[in-house]
């Protein structure tokens, strides 16, 4: 069965080492996430220059989760993809390493913005990234409504969609959760940056109802409890919480996911809570956590949508994550 998953932000990942001082020039954590503002523009040209050392690959949160669902797939056309790309050479290499590794796409080119790119910006085993969205902001509901999308949509059986995308069109959001809730297929979203929660809520609370798996790491749910009238730091209670919050198809259970880094992943799932070990890295062999939480979903749901046990779905996210964290960007590994 097709799984089909969505997400504005398609960027190309531009990954550099840079120094404490290099964050503190342009007021950056050393580990969060962040949308450019005009201020951190000089920073893509930057890092092109001679002082850094950088690294590319394909981006995008979830196109980075997609990736990796795929690779355990492991067959041609398991997964689509969908989101919009600018009329550049960043598109053309995006749109070949997704026909290369097995991905249906079909994006919207958008012929005045370029394609987006996200500046991974590495301190030690820390990451701040800086997205730039460009093209990826301009994808429109009517790409999605129109014949060739809707079929892909109407085709998968799991839908993906990470938090970033209630920033430009949470219409089609609420578009495809409807279709689910209506034909009872899973759809699930990523909290993907606390920002979202404090600055998106009205259309994070418009797109919850429909959310049957929940992803999100520590801060991220936090973040959210802080700002949706949970009075705690537990990330149990809150998790729980959650869990009992509103849903539209009442024949899904709502499940929720705590990524913790080194720490035991928490799920809430029918009304308990339960904790799973993570496979453990050691700190010498962590080079960049950039896309470990896109991994982790990406390994869950490669087992999830054969409908295996949750330890084996929070075990393969568990395995794709330490996977991840070990080498630079979102590389996959060569399966010859």
């Amino acid at each position: 069965k097709q799984w089909y998953q969505r997400r504005v932000a398609i960027t190309a990942g531009m990954a550099a080492v840079v120094d404490a001082n290099y964050l503190m020039k342009y007021g950056l954590d050393a580990n969060n996430a962040i949308l450019a503002e005009d201020k951190h523009r000089p920073i893509y040209e930057e890092l092109l220059g001679e002082n850094f050392k950088v690294s590319y690959s394909p981006g995008g949160a979830t196109q980075n989760t997609i990736r990796v669902a795929q690779h355990y797939l492991n067959y041609p056309g398991a997964t689509s993809f969908v989101g919009c790309i600018g009329k550049d050479s960043f598109g053309e290499k995006l749109k070949a390493c997704m026909k290369k590794e097995g991905i249906n796409t079909n994006y919207l080119i958008n012929a005045t913005a370029p394609t987006g790119v996200c500046a991974v910006l590495l301190t030690g085993g820390n990451r701040s990234l800086v997205t730039r969205l460009d093209a990826a902001n301009e994808y429109t509901y009517e790409h999605l409504v129109g014949a060739e999308t809707w079929k892909m949509v109407t085709t998968a059986q799991f839908y993906y969609v990470a938090g970033f995308f209630l920033t430009v069109s949470p219409k089609s959001m609420q578009s495809v959760g409807e279709h689910a809730v209506k034909e009872n297929k899973c759809f699930c979203m990523n909290l993907s940056a606390p920002f979202l929660s404090q600055f998106f809520k009205e259309p994070m609370q418009s797109v919850l109802p429909y959310v049957d798996i929940l992803f999100g790491n520590e801060d991220e749910y936090r973040a959210f409890a802080s700002n949706f009238g949970i009075a705690s730091t537990d990330l149990n209670v809150i998790a729980t919480k959650i869990g009992a919050m509103p849903k539209k198809n009442s024949k899904r259970s709502r499940i929720v996911i705590v990524t913790q880094g080194d720490k035991p992943t928490i799920v809430f799932r029918e009304g308990r809570i339960k904790e799973y070990p993570i496979v453990p890295v050691p700190a010498e062999k962590i080079i960049d956590t950039n896309g470990a939480g896109d991994a982790f979903a990406g390994g869950f749901l490669s087992e999830y949508v054969k409908n295996k046990d949750i330890e084996t779905c929070v075990s393969s996210g568990s395995h794709a994550a330490a996977m991840i964290i070990q080498v630079s960007g979102c590389t996959l590994p060569d399966r010859n």
